[in-house]
């Protein structure tokens, strides 16, 4: 569900800026003042982790589409609302600077989408009220199921609202609604049962990382070795390898648009805000698409072995993609955490 530029315009996009920049801000300082030192680790290495975890996309059936794990709901429960939300921020800046995943234009309204409503709506008025402390497996299960599909549908009608705000007369409401909703459907039934499974790990490993348990977050770093050492060999583990597995059908964004215009990205202009974004994203994202920067030409053979594709795509560049991704995102997560740990101890 990651938006190209081409679907907004600079007023919208300037002003999911200034709303997602808000939120940010909002939620470091709420973060200030409840930061442990334990928590830290954990927000980089969750950072890694989804970052490695939004690579895989994979098939809905019947549908020639194909969707990823957002990773926000496994991250509001895991860290709380505010915490989640600066890390999913991490992911999706270090995604669009280095990767081109998602135009830098529409950034604000990426984080948004993927962010804001896992963290603080799906998370506080759905998993909250019916998991209460977690510890009935059963109510976290449908907890987190049924939260990740309302956070996943609010994102994908946020998606339709942008685009329609934006003036963009080539995706209409009402055709472009009723082909993202039932697919975002879809993906988020599989995103809420991968998140569950996690949660489980993370459970039976320290039940009182979790946010809202009891003792949550009192743990020492020495106590959530386990959990980090597991979540870090899979992140590892899903860039490098599992990376290769990814469906190759389109999101199920791109479907939508392919499914209304023939074809699974709009064009964006070459001039203006589009074009000055557009030129520094291409300066940035050392490994565009998470592969080596195409040659200029290639051959006829090798244009047409890459474009039928093949199963699993065992890509180098993949992997380095994956696997330096996921470091920086670490990188930067605890970067952020570690900065606000210290300021919350200059300030009280």
């Amino acid at each position: 569900m990651h938006m190209a530029d081409a679907l907004i315009s600079p007023a919208v996009g300037a002003g999911m800026w200034a709303v997602t920049a808000s939120i940010a801000a909002y939620s470091a300082r709420k973060v200030t003042q409840h930061v442990e030192d334990s928590q830290v680790p954990l927000m980089g290495v969750l950072g890694a982790f989804v970052f490695a975890a939004q690579m895989i996309n994979f098939s809905i059936p019947a549908t020639g589409s194909s969707g990823h794990l957002g990773g926000g709901m496994l991250l509001a429960v895991l860290l709380g609302p505010h915490a989640a939300f600066l890390v999913i921020a991490s992911i999706l800046v270090v995604q669009a600077l280095f990767f081109a995943d998602g135009g830098l234009l529409a950034l604000g309204c990426n984080i948004f989408n993927m962010g804001f409503f896992p963290a603080f709506i799906g998370y506080p008025l759905v998993y909250q009220a019916m998991a209460g402390d977690g510890s009935n497996a059963t109510k976290r299960f449908w907890a987190i199921l049924l939260a990740a599909v309302v956070s996943l549908q609010l994102g994908a009608f946020a998606v339709v609202l942008e685009t329609t705000a934006s003036g963009i007369s080539e995706l209409p409401f009402g055709t472009f609604v009723l082909l993202m909703q039932p697919i975002h459907l879809a993906i988020g039934i599989v995103e809420g049962i991968v998140t569950a499974a996690v949660v489980a790990f993370v459970w039976k490993a320290r039940p009182e990382i979790l946010v809202g348990t009891p003792g949550a977050t009192g743990g020492s770093s020495g106590n959530l070795k386990p959990v980090l050492v597991g979540l870090g060999i899979a992140a590892l583990l899903t860039a490098g390898v599992v990376s290769w597995f990814a469906s190759s059908h389109p999101d199920g964004l791109e479907w939508s648009i392919a499914g209304i215009t023939g074809k699974e990205e709009l064009e964006a202009p070459e001039t203006g805000v589009h074009g000055v974004f557009s030129h520094i994203q291409r300066w940035t994202a050392f490994l565009p698409d998470y592969n080596f920067k195409p040659k200029a030409e290639a051959a006829p053979a090798a244009k047409e072995k890459q474009e039928e594709g093949a199963w699993p795509a065992v890509e180098p560049g993949t992997s380095l993609a994956g696997i330096i991704g996921s470091i920086i995102t670490l990188m930067m997560a605890l970067g952020i955490g570690y900065a606000l740990r210290r300021w919350s101890r200059k300030t009280t």
